[in-house]
């Protein structure tokens, strides 16, 4: 079974989440404070972490910037700070998802499963429908999706641009395969919500928006914007260059 990295300084908390993720199968490792769980999480292993946001000395946003900077590996954020703002800095840090306190640790337990779901899902061998090979967007093979600079490999769970790997999220990765998918097609933020998420997963119409930023600001070092805004509709992909 996936391991699970509980990350809080509240030692009940730790053990409430731990015993609900065991009673599911998971296997679990804790970390009361943020350099622990940066050591844990370099050491190997980890396929997931459960992310406290407030903690003394390094925050959970801090040990977020530091995993992220480090490669992807999914992250749910656990706090009590329950406002959408906060929900908001928290994905565009690059967590999978945000679950405030008080919680259900049932609930909880179903996030983790369906991120890692979504996160297998992305790495999975996926065979495109004939419909993507077009002008805008075609296979290299039958896994590949090119759409001019910009490639997005589903075997892999890899986006490159010339080559060269961006670190997207397993989100941001389903959103942006999405678009590039049905070139010229203008999909909904409802209907981005329903291809980024499973029926488990909670997302809303305005942390698409967060998303889409996201994956723009990951590409825009390399000089690319494969998303066109289309106003008071949703998105599209871009005319490739």
């Amino acid at each position: 079974m996936p391991t699970v990295l509980i990350v809080d300084d509240e030692a009940h908390i730790r053990e409430v989440v731990q015993y609900a993720l065991e009673r599911e199968g998971f296997t679990v490792r804790c970390a009361a404070d943020g350099h622990e769980a940066l050591r844990q999480a370099e050491s190997g292993g980890v396929d997931l972490v459960v992310l406290d946001i407030l903690m003394p000395e390094l925050d959970g946003l801090e040990v977020c910037r530091r995993l992220r900077a480090r490669g992807p590996i999914p992250i749910i954020f656990l706090s009590s700070r329950g406002e959408e703002v906060d929900r908001i800095v928290g994905l565009e840090l690059g967590g999978d998802d945000y679950v405030a306190k008080p919680f259900s640790p049932r609930e909880l337990a179903t996030r983790v499963k369906a991120v890692l779901r979504r996160a297998a899902v992305g790495a999975a061998s996926v065979v495109p429908q004939a419909t993507v090979a077009t002008a805008a967007v075609t296979p290299a093979k039958a896994e590949v999706l090119r759409h001019g600079r910009v490639e997005v490999d589903l075997p892999c769970f890899e986006v490159r641009v010339d080559g060269r790997k961006v670190d997207l999220t397993v989100t941001e990765f389903r959103v942006l395969h999405a678009l590039l998918e049905r070139p010229g097609r203008v999909l909904t933020r409802s209907q981005l919500i329903d291809r980024a998420r499973s029926d488990d997963y909670h997302i809303t119409e305005r942390t698409i928006d967060t998303h889409i930023r996201r994956i723009r600001a990951k590409l825009r070092p390399f000089g690319v914007d494969p998303i066109t805004t289309v106003h008071g509709l949703g998105y599209k992909a871009s005319d490739p260059e």
